[in-house]
């Protein structure tokens, strides 16, 4: 599912227009964004945990010619689902 068809689905679920839910989700991925910029949780009760997570510096290698290279620490945006989403991806997968 790509950005048009999340707002047209939303659209559908709240009777509102297209437009109205694409407004609705653009703020609330600012919203999430600006709270993780500030290294804030953000937790939605059943549905997942947003958080930022921090990442060591480290040596890697270049695949191409094996080189060593020097890898920068550096902060990255993490999601945990909730108890409700993973018995509902659990029971759809279930059904297949």
């Amino acid at each position: 599912m790509n950005k048009a068809e999340l707002i047209e689905a939303m659209a559908k679920a709240a009777d509102c227009t297209k437009t109205q839910a694409g407004v609705a989700l653009d703020a609330f991925c600012n919203s999430v964004a600006a709270a993780l910029k500030k290294e804030d949780k953000v937790t939605l009760v059943g549905f997942g945990t947003f958080s930022v997570s921090k990442r060591a510096a480290r040596t890697g290698r270049n695949p191409q010619t094996g080189k060593e290279i020097k890898i920068a620490a550096k902060k990255v945006a993490k999601f945990k689902a909730g108890k409700d989403l993973s018995a509902t991806v659990a029971s759809a997968k279930a059904k297949k």
